[in-house]
């Protein structure tokens, strides 16, 4: 069953996290060599949607990496009811599409739990002074790139990076429901 996000916390300071990555180390935001854009997307390894946009968001990073744009994926899924979700499936889910940046297992839900994360992609886009700016879909055809039409990540983000305000209305991400524990 698809969900969609709730766009309701918009201007929102950044929450910091302590993950462990795909690469065994550990990951914070306080410690992130670029202090510019930073997105966070919730995901996991065996939604659709995900696996329908995975390639996209390593595109984007490749593309968006030397104009200070970081990208975080975060896995909060429990494994114990979704074990493709698991870190050991994570790091060759990871491999398979050559993530090219920090993939970090969330096992407690607790980062998911502070960001209000909803789904699987759920997108957070935070400017250079660590106030989300954006909350909302990568594009508007996750199953079919060939037919995208709206790339709303790339738009929010060239936006920021001009130091602008967004002004285009934020469509939620829609996606698989984060797996919470019992």
């Amino acid at each position: 069953m698809a969900v969609s996000n709730t766009i309701n916390n918009l201007g929102s300071r950044i929450i910091d996290f302590s993950l462990k990555g795909v690469d065994e180390k550990i990951y914070s935001l306080r410690d992130r060599e670029n202090k510019g854009i930073t997105v966070i997307i919730f995901m996991c390894n065996h939604c659709p949607y995900v696996k329908g946009v995975v390639d996209r968001f390593v595109t984007f990073q490749e593309e968006y990496k030397n104009k200070g744009v970081r990208l975080f994926g975060i896995n909060s899924n429990d494994p114990s009811d979704h074990p493709d979700d698991s870190f050991e499936k994570m790091k060759v889910f990871s491999d398979k599409h050559k993530i090219n940046f920090p993939y970090l297992i969330d096992e407690t839900q607790e980062t998911a739990h502070a960001y209000d994360a909803v789904c699987t992609p759920d997108i957070y886009v935070y400017d250079e002074n660590n106030f989300l700016r954006y909350r909302g879909r990568l594009d508007n055809n996750w199953k079919e790139e060939d037919k995208v039409t709206e790339k709303d990540l790339e738009k929010a983000v060239n936006i920021l990076l001009e130091g602008k305000e967004i002004d285009f209305p934020q469509i939620p991400s829609m996606g698989c429901s984060i797996k919470w524990k019992s």
